[in-house]
Formats: structure tokens, sequence, C-alpha cells
């Protein structure tokens, strides 16, 4: 996983407490690594029911915040199907 993260997203798996996930074809499964100094720590969840909505390509991966992984990881997906945007041109007002 150190390597993919190096190679394939050009990051630095050797960020000293930065968590780095990954979620294969079953989605009911992810994995993290986190590098603490004198080693990896490489951890593992695996859903009995539902699965996390994920990021399917490397285009989508995102650093994503503490309160966004706890959405994750409760289920919930952190990406809007709708997301609010900026209006470049406010309306006129009568």
């Amino acid at each position: 996983m150190a390597s993919t993260i190096k190679f394939q997203f050009n990051l630095d798996p050797f960020q000293k407490y930065v968590l780095f996930l990954f979620c294969g074809k079953r989605t009911d499964r992810i994995k993290g690594l986190v590098w603490e100094g004198d080693g990896f720590l490489l951890l593992y969840k695996r859903l009995n029911i539902g699965a996390f909505s994920w990021p399917r390509t490397k285009e989508e991966a995102m650093e994503i915040t503490p309160e966004q992984f706890q959405m994750l990881m409760h289920g919930l997906s952190i990406v809007a199907k709708h997301p609010i945007e900026e209006l470049k041109d406010p309306p006129k007002t009568m």
C-alpha cells in the first residue's frame, strides 16, 4: 500500500499520523495505513451490513476532514450528489 501511495498518487506515505484509506471492488471493506514514526499501522474494517460510499477513480480521490471520516465510518456519503455552488452572477432583484 505504501508503494501505491507513493507511485500512483505521488504522495508521501511517511507523513506522520496521516491516514491513507483504500477501498477495493468490495465496498464493504476498507483498509487504512498510517506511519507512526517507527513503523506502519495497518487498519482493516469490514461492514456486516451496507457498504462504504467511495470514490471509484484516481481523479475522485480526495483529502477528507476528520468530520468526513466520521461520516464515512457511519456509512454516510461524504460527497454531495447535488453540491451547493456559488453563484457567479447574483440574481437581479426588482
